[in-house]
């Protein structure tokens, strides 16, 4: 029975948390490896701390596209599960297989070949530009071969989540965690015997840790058999009227995230000419360092696809509408407890990056304070997109992206030229541009057009 038009039962939040904690757990050691990169990389130098994290917003590009890919098919995986269809969750698994790979294969080409006038486009007038475009082309080419691992692994991470089996994906995460930091202490400082390899030793751990990630994974799903599973001789024996359908979705959420994804790196171009290598290695120590609590985005979106779609795939409508209204409550609340956890963080500075100069430091933390500010509104964001794409409606998405992106690219664009204001200044106002897109989403998921059994149209 219903209890509260806006505010969910306890036992609805109960079964959210269910799913999003070991989402987010995941996601937090994860990013604590980043965090441990950044900090092994860090005690190099600016210069090459700033090389690993210029040659990381291609990484970064390449793991929007793979989400999309798997979140573009996990659409179909929570609803064929919620209606107990097994070949369409194989289908499902199929899709992300296959486009995830030709995604992975593409990256490895583009990383081996690491074009330093790609790389330049990243510091355009950066006082430092040369330096650090050296050490990005050589981490970079050790890094390539972990895109076409990592594929695999992402797609059969994210189907186990789909179908609400979130701890297996934890633990493999835990151990491909503490196998990439002990090989960055032997690779990145030549510990024991091993040459000293620097930057190049941290792109050789991450490729030895998803080495062993996908191993794992292939053993787990091996052993125990999950309804996706299937002969992988049949790869391509696919349907191609829901495999059209998938890419249809697919191809408006990747317009969405790929447009926000190259928005932030022109972005982040912009701010590279505010400075040298000072300024390079401050943003991206402060991103490091966020995306510890943005993690709540991952939790908020995983738990809305699974919930809401399987009740979409059960063809149960009503109740798939009344929880629209919990889980945004629900977000905004736990984006207002990770904001508080975010300031927190700024604490983390002085120890994870006391080898950078203190006018990176001092960027750093202003960014944190930023971005945790803005946590309840993105948030919010999240679970608004969570439902439009849960129920297959992936226009909302281009529509406020659309929109947003050119309020907030165009701001850049226009802070840069009259203005003399620092990065942080500057991303604190343009990222107002969200503003527009909540509202915008507002407005769109009240006519209802996500509130649709996808796995029965497609019989």
């Amino acid at each position: 029975m219903i209890q509260h038009e806006y505010l969910g039962t306890a036992s609805f939040y109960k079964h959210a948390l269910s799913i999003a904690l070991p989402v987010m757990a995941q996601l937090l050691i994860q990013n604590f490896v980043s965090l441990i990169d950044n900090f092994m990389v860090a005690g190099l130098g600016d210069i090459k701390m700033s090389g690993v994290n210029t040659a990381g917003m291609l990484i970064f590009v390449f793991l929007v596209l793979v989400s999309t890919l798997c979140s573009a098919g996990g659409i179909f995986m929570s609803q064929f599960n919620g209606a107990k269809d097994k070949e369409g969750m194989q289908q499902s698994l199929r899709f992300k297989l296959l486009l995830t790979g030709i995604a992975g294969i593409f990256f490895t080409i583009i990383a081996l070949i690491a074009p330093r006038g790609l790389f330049g486009l990243m510091l355009t007038v950066n006082t430092d530009a040369e330096l650090i475009i050296d050490q990005s082309v050589r981490y970079s080419r050790a890094v390539a071969f972990s895109g076409i691992l990592l594929v695999f692994s992402q797609s059969l991470a994210s189907s186990l989540r789909e179908i609400e089996i979130v701890r297996p994906p934890l633990v493999i995460s835990i151990v491909a965690t503490l196998v990439n930091t002990f090989f960055n202490w032997i690779f990145i400082y030549g510990n024991l015997g091993a040459p000293r390899l620097e930057v190049e030793g941290a792109g050789i751990a991450t490729v030895i840790a998803r080495a062993v990630e996908l191993l794992l994974f292939i053993i787990y799903v091996l052993i125990k058999k999950p309804p996706f599973l299937f002969n992988i001789l049949r790869l391509f024996d696919i349907k191609l009227k829901l495999f059209s359908t998938i890419i249809k979705k697919s191809t408006m959420i990747l317009y969405s995230e790929l447009t926000w994804a190259v928005s932030e790196t022109v972005s982040t171009a912009l701010y590279n000419t505010r400075g040298g290598a000072e300024v390079v290695a401050g943003m991206s120590a402060g991103f490091a360092i966020a995306n510890l609590f943005f993690i709540c985005f991952s939790g908020i979106v995983t738990a809305t696809s699974v919930i809401v779609g399987q009740k979409l795939g059960a063809g149960e409508l009503e109740e798939a509408k009344q929880y629209k209204n919990w889980v945004l409550s629900g977000s905004v609340l736990f984006g207002a407890i990770f904001m508080l956890i975010g300031f927190s963080t700024v604490l983390l500075i002085p120890f994870v990056f006391k080898e950078l100069s203190l006018h990176s430091q001092l960027i750093a933390r202003g960014l944190i304070i930023v971005a945790a500010a803005y946590l309840p509104l993105w948030a919010y964001l999240n679970g608004q997109y969570a439902l439009s794409r849960t129920g297959g409606d992936t226009m909302m998405g281009v529509l406020c992206d659309t929109i947003a992106n050119i309020l907030f690219v165009g701001g850049m664009f226009l802070l840069i030229w009259f203005t003399a204001l620092g990065p942080i200044v500057m991303y604190a106002i343009v990222k107002l541009s969200d503003v527009a897109k909540a509202v915008i989403a507002y407005f769109w998921l009240k006519k209802e057009r996500w509130l649709v059994n996808l796995a029965a149209a497609q019989k």
